[in-house]
């Protein structure tokens, strides 16, 4: 389709490929083919509304389950020109109408959308506008990687084309705005998307489900919300090019103070990863994923660095064997062990036991460490990490009246135990063990800012923030590493 503006004429093509393809799977599958639904949200849209509905693409009716049209409470009559729409409308069957008995914003339709979507058994809900900004013709290039490459969540980029968001009509301030905002949330988030604030977006009902949404913002900044959600959660967002054209539409958008609220998100967002704030928002239930940090001031460096070359190594809870490598790679035995399932050979005793946030997590560490100590050499080395429940953080949300569990650290929702130094020293003294080293750590920046560990400046943080863990252990470390070896007592003859 061609649509005019000042002269010029904008081309939007349907991917008629991928609707035959997408047909051809829709055939083989049968019922077990995905259902899609379109969420239409309108406000103000009285006069844009018909020529939207009319450019979705007739071809892919047999993809499409369900067009809703969410309507903000428009004080433009927008509701009651979509029924009369409607009437006769080629999407008749398929075409549902709701309007809001107030004004929820921007948000707080889309939430409205989204539970009524995911309550019909929607698999795959698509956010178009109303007002015809985003192209509906790009509807089957959303479809298309959620059906072929299992995506769940899929956005139409205007950035990913530039030019053409500009020869679009995209006003040079909005592209500045949508460049400087989406670098910048880049840079914090750790993520690579082309544009943070593309309002023409596909989810899945399995992710819609898994956040919280009804902790979200109503106002605009929903989206970028939605973003920091999924990258908390490490759901990959694909992106799709698509043409754009301004056309009459009214924008409802306070550039300003949508700029500073996505500024906020972000920053809040860190905080709350720094366990500097709770954020409902993030609170997801769902376990942390955990990788190997590789900052010399992390536990898994200390570690490491304890082990000697060409020893034999007991690892206990290694998740996903997150050491084994790096272990073996020191020309080392290695033998792994879930902390459930503790068992061991007396006649193969080990040269080091490792426990990585182990004695946090049971009920009774005491017998963990009696259990285990038979399977350590007469001159071997224990080895553990427990984070640090007095570090600076949490002292400061406990004198704030707070005790909030997070997915990681220190009040990781799965730990039992809690530790500071000097309890971990004398549980350790109490069932037998000698302290050879403590080691402090810095905080994973490295893990906050999803870093490869090659940024500069996170290590130059990195680097200062270990200094005041040096300098006072039970203050600044955000885990203790000890080390200890298991008291003899040789008999006198």
């Amino acid at each position: 389709m061609q649509i005019s503006r000042s002269g010029q004429k904008i081309t939007f093509d349907v991917n008629h490929e991928a609707i035959e393809e997408l047909l051809k799977i829709k055939k083989e599958k049968g019922d077990d083919f995905p259902k899609f639904g379109v969420l239409v949200l309108t406000y103000n849209a009285s006069q844009f509304l018909e020529k939207t509905l009319d450019r979705i693409p007739k071809e892919a009716a047999e993809l499409i389950s369900e067009i809703f049209v969410f309507d903000d409470n428009s004080p433009d009559k927008t509701y009651e020109v979509a029924k009369e729409i409607k009437k006769g409308n080629f999407w008749e069957d398929k075409l549902s109408i709701f309007k809001n008995s107030k004004n929820l914003r921007y948000g707080g339709n889309q939430k409205v959308g989204y539970r009524y979507g995911v309550d019909r058994g929607m698999d795959y809900i698509i956010m178009l506008h109303g007002d015809g900004q985003y192209a509906p013709e790009y509807i089957p290039d959303l479809m298309y990687p959620a059906v072929k490459e299992k995506k769940e969540v899929v956005f139409a980029s205007r950035m990913m084309r530039k030019k053409q968001a500009l020869k679009g009509g995209m006003p040079l301030y909005k592209f500045v705005g949508n460049q400087v905002l989406t670098k910048f949330e880049n840079f914090i988030l750790g993520t690579k998307l082309y544009e943070f604030h593309s309002g023409y977006r596909m989810y899945s009902a399995k992710v819609l489900k898994s956040l919280p949404l009804e902790a979200n913002t109503d106002e605009f900044h929903f989206d970028t919300q939605i973003i920091i959600q999924c990258r908390h959660l490490g759901i990959q967002i694909k992106e799709v090019p698509i043409n754009t054209f301004y056309g009459d539409e009214e924008c409802n958008v306070d550039g300003f103070r949508y700029a500073w609220d996505v500024v906020k998100s972000v920053i809040r967002y860190r905080l709350f990863q720094l366990h500097i704030t709770q954020e409902a928002s993030y609170i997801l239930d769902q376990d942390a994923i955990y990788s190997r940090k590789k900052s010399p001031y992390s536990s898994h460096a200390k570690i490491l660095k304890m082990i000697k070359k060409d020893s034999s190594v007991l690892c206990v809870d290694d998740y996903n064997d997150l050491l084994k490598s790096a272990i073996e790679s020191k020309d080392c035995s290695y033998q792994g062990m879930d902390k459930a399932d503790i068992k061991f050979d007396k006649s193969n005793k080990k040269d080091f036991l490792v426990l990585p946030d182990v004695l946090n997590k049971v009920a009774d560490p005491k017998k963990v460490l009696f259990d285990l100590k038979d399977s350590l050499k007469t001159d071997g080395t224990l080895i553990i990490s427990v984070p640090n429940i007095v570090m600076w953080v949490y002292r400061f949300h406990f004198f704030m009246g707070r005790f909030n569990y997070d997915q990681k650290g220190a009040m990781d929702k799965y730990n039992l135990r809690f530790y500071t130094k000097f309890s971990i020293v004398n549980l350790l003294k109490a069932c037998g063990y000698e302290i050879k080293s403590i080691e402090p750590t810095s905080l994973p920046f490295e893990v906050v800012f999803a870093s490869s560990g090659k940024s500069k400046f996170l290590r130059l943080v990195d680097s200062v923030y270990y200094r005041f863990a040096k300098f006072y252990h039970k203050l600044f470390s955000y885990e203790f590493v000890v080390s200890a070896k298991p008291v003899t007592f040789s008999k006198e003859s």
